[in-house]
């Protein structure tokens, strides 16, 4: 028998294999993003991304009140969780691999982590007070220099 004949049969159940195991691959990389979104409870956040765009909403334009259950569901099927979902794991698919994806996961499965995941939004609201109220009490600076007094001098 020739080698020709020998490898045939061997070359074409290899590249019947490859497939599978690239799916293989992208099925547990989709699972890592998965795990890692319900570690970092990403629906609640999406969910009260939607509350908190909701009550923007009604306290800026207060007509809206008597329509804000279609306000809801508007904003619920355009930036809710379901709707959501597939995109920010395709987000995630590409921009993490998979190794990297398990190394979020075990991260944020630690005690440190999980404090990580309880407090950042807290900070994050600090750091923009904090931003907010320097930018009040600097404000003048900003009128000075529109005003023209902040220029530099052209040297001859």
């Amino acid at each position: 028998m020739s080698t020709r004949k020998l490898f045939g049969p061997v070359i074409v159940l290899l590249a019947a294999c490859v497939p599978a195991a690239a799916l293989a691959d992208a099925a547990s990389h989709r699972q890592s993003v998965e795990k890692l979104f319900e570690l970092t409870a990403m629906q609640q956040k999406i969910d009260e991304s939607v509350d908190s765009v909701l009550a923007l909403q009604l306290t800026q334009s207060p007509g809206l009140r008597d329509h804000e259950s279609a306000v809801r569901e508007f904003l619920e099927r355009h930036i809710g969780w379901n709707s959501m979902r597939d995109a920010l794991t395709d987000m995630y698919l590409q921009e993490f691999s998979e190794q990297e994806m398990n190394e979020m996961i075990a991260f944020y499965s630690s005690k440190t982590g999980q404090k990580v995941i309880e407090r950042l939004p807290v900070l994050v609201q600090m750091r923009n007070q904090l931003a907010s109220k320097r930018l009040q009490e600097n404000i003048g600076e900003l009128h000075y220099q529109i005003e023209g007094h902040g220029k530099k001098q052209a040297q001859p």
